[in-house]
């Protein structure tokens, strides 16, 4: 049984930083790739960011440059190190274990 948790979301001010770590139960994590993706209210859920078992990496555009998706193996955990947000970064952000296991995200609203 595969379990995904996030946590580290909060009300964070716009320019500010958070980091989002996801912790995923199960003796696969260390060959599995995963990810991160957000909703926002009246959106559809779009991808954050991929990070494969080897450590290879990849962003959204609009992510490029200010997001870090980052894993420690022995953790069994991923992480994701968001700089200089913006209001429209607020969303629920969610964890995946890909292909498949989602956690039940966790709320990050950037806002003044």
């Amino acid at each position: 049984q595969v379990r995904v948790v996030e946590s580290g979301g909060g009300l964070v001010q716009p320019g500010g930083s958070l980091r989002l770590s996801c912790v995923a139960s199960g003796n696969i994590f260390s060959i599995a790739a995963m990810g991160w993706y957000r909703q926002a209210p009246g959106k559809q859920r779009e991808l954050v960011a991929t990070i494969t078992s080897g450590g290879n990496t990849n962003y959204a555009d609009s992510m490029k440059g200010r997001f870090t998706i980052s894993r420690d193996n022995a953790k069994n955990t991923v992480y994701l190190q968001m700089n200089s947000l913006k209001p429209e970064d607020t969303a629920v952000y969610y964890c995946i274990l890909l292909p498949r296991y989602w956690g039940q995200g966790t709320q990050v609203t950037v806002s003044s």
